[in-house]
């Protein structure tokens, strides 16, 4: 799993949930898959992103320093910066490990790449 597609799941469909998001992120395992970068890709994909979330994870993998806390207004010209975005959220690939719903603690697996968010039928 990208940590893009991370910035984007939530677990509003469990019952009673109000917001979801974001999910805690555990890793267990994870790989760098290097991927040719595309600035004006990442540059478009900013104004989609939740910074907070990009922030937990850059955390989760240990890149806090490279990331800053809050986003920058001109980092769609930041070269440098969406240099390290893109690492964090295309190249990085997480394998193992678990999402929590922030609500409710359900805990959703991430087996070989992939998180299962299937919900049981009394949880919907």
């Amino acid at each position: 799993m990208k940590l893009t597609t991370y910035n984007f799941l939530t677990s509003k469909a469990i019952k009673g949930v109000k917001v979801g998001y974001p999910l805690k992120l555990t890793i267990t395992k994870r790989d760098i898959v290097e991927s040719e970068f595309n600035s004006s890709f990442i540059a478009r994909l900013l104004p989609k992103l939740d910074w907070p979330t990009v922030l937990l994870s850059a955390q989760a993998v240990g890149l806090t320093d490279d990331i800053p806390s809050e986003q920058p207004a001109n980092a769609a010209e930041n070269e440098e910066l969406l240099q390290k975005l893109h690492h964090l959220l295309m190249e990085i690939d997480i394998v193992e490990g678990q999402l929590e719903c922030p609500e409710t603690g359900r805990v959703f697996p991430i087996t070989e790449g992939i998180p299962n968010m299937l919900l049981n039928e009394y949880e919907v």
